[in-house]
């Protein structure tokens, strides 16, 4: 018989970029039967999910919800408003700007990109060059990152616009807000944004599972134009009043339970509420790694904060520090899980996820945490890192 594993007292701290901590409003919303389609609540939990997320996308655009991860959402996008043979272009912003290039070359479209810096955000010049140099204007629409929880960049959605626009080419703006909805700043419909694509297990603070697109008028006619082979992610198929047509089969209704339920919570608190809370709690991390940095080991991925995501900050390692290492410590032994880099950063960074249901307490005990498992391993640290996040929330 099998030795039970010993019990951890108390809970451990998750603050990885996503999944993140689930309120137990939305744990208690999914733990119900599931309803047969005809029920009426069906439809009426549907309609409130599609009209909570156009209220926090500040949009009058179609939202399409689907049974599936973020890149999930990638492949619905890319389907709907290109076919094999057409181009995008994917400004560079980090590792999942290449990823979605990479997913969307395998689609058999082609893409062109513009390059990344490390620790800076997507280049709006590089983008009207690109498209300027396009004189066929063959380029069907610009994916962008608005957050990249690798490289903990958020980009300037309102000077990409502004780049297409300067331009004048007839590009569609896609914006994938996985990391960045209901927690930073962002208006669709202001901010010229036709297409916007999400999911539910960062600041939405649901489950993994869940994603959506919204797609403005503009975006759905040159999917309806689009001759590219396409069935479950199609945008077309899915317009109606039936929910299984609505979800090309039967809806995930227990996902979609909590995902009424968060938006719920996140409309109490007030939008606005929300994305200030995500910013003091950014700032109090980044406090404590300013105070580590002093060390002489540790700094930011990105070094200016007017580009760091209030979502989560990636902090930079010294070469030769195990970071898996470190994060089995801090998650094993101090009960707080963090993440690992990614793409080009594996090895060579951790990541402390800041976003959806934290408040400052669980992010004061992840930071000590943290910094525990720095001391640990040896990681030279500058005083007070934990005390300067303190001084930074009662400021």
């Amino acid at each position: 018989m099998a030795t039970p594993a010993p019990r951890i007292p108390g809970r451990r701290f998750l603050h990885s970029p996503g999944p993140t901590p689930l309120p137990e409003a939305v744990l208690h919303a999914m733990a119900v039967q599931p309803m047969d389609l005809g029920d009426p609540r069906v439809d009426a939990n549907i309609a409130a999910c599609e009209q909570g997320l156009q209220r926090l996308l500040q949009t009058r655009a179609d939202v399409f919800l689907y049974a599936a991860n973020g890149h999930g959402a990638w492949e619905a996008v890319a389907v709907n408003v290109a076919a094999p043979g057409q181009a995008v272009l994917v400004p560079g912003s980090g590792h999942f700007s290449a990823s979605w290039a990479e997913q969307t070359e395998a689609l058999g479209i082609r893409v062109q990109r513009t390059p990344w810096h490390e620790g800076r955000p997507i280049d709006p010049e590089a983008v009207e060059q690109a498209l300027r140099e396009d004189r066929a204007q063959a380029i069907r629409a610009v994916f962008a990152v608005h957050t990249d929880t690798a490289s903990g960049c958020t980009s300037d959605l309102a000077a990409i616009r502004r780049a297409i626009d300067a331009a004048r080419h007839p590009a569609l703006l896609v914006a994938d807000v996985v990391a960045s909805l209901a927690a930073a700043p962002f208006a669709m419909d202001a901010l010229g944004v036709d297409v916007a694509l999400g999911a539910s297990q960062k600041g939405l603070m649901c489950p993994p599972g869940l994603c959506f697109t919204a797609v403005n008028a503009r975006a759905l006619a040159q999917a309806v134009a689009n001759p590219a082979p396409r069935y479950y992610w199609d945008w077309v198929r899915r317009r109606g009043e039936l929910s299984y047509r609505k979800f090309c089969g039967t809806p995930p209704q227990n996902l979609m339970f909590g995902l009424e339920a968060a938006i719920g919570l996140i409309e109490r608190e007030g939008l606005a509420e929300v994305q200030a809370r995500h910013a003091r709690l950014a700032g109090a991390v980044w406090a404590a790694v300013e105070g580590w940095r002093e060390g002489g080991a540790l700094g930011f991925l990105t070094p200016e904060a007017a580009h760091r995501a209030v979502s989560v900050t990636t902090i930079t390692v010294p070469p030769g520090l195990d970071v898996e290492a470190l994060r089995t410590t801090a998650r094993e032994r101090f009960q707080v899980a963090m993440a690992g880099g990614l793409g080009p950063q594996t090895g060579r960074a951790f990541r402390i996820g800041h976003l959806g249901d934290c408040n400052p307490a669980m992010v004061l005990g992840a930071i000590a945490g943290i910094e525990a498992a720095l001391r640990v391993h040896g990681v030279p640290l500058g005083e007070g890192g934990t005390r300067r996040a303190v001084q930074a929330l009662a400021a």
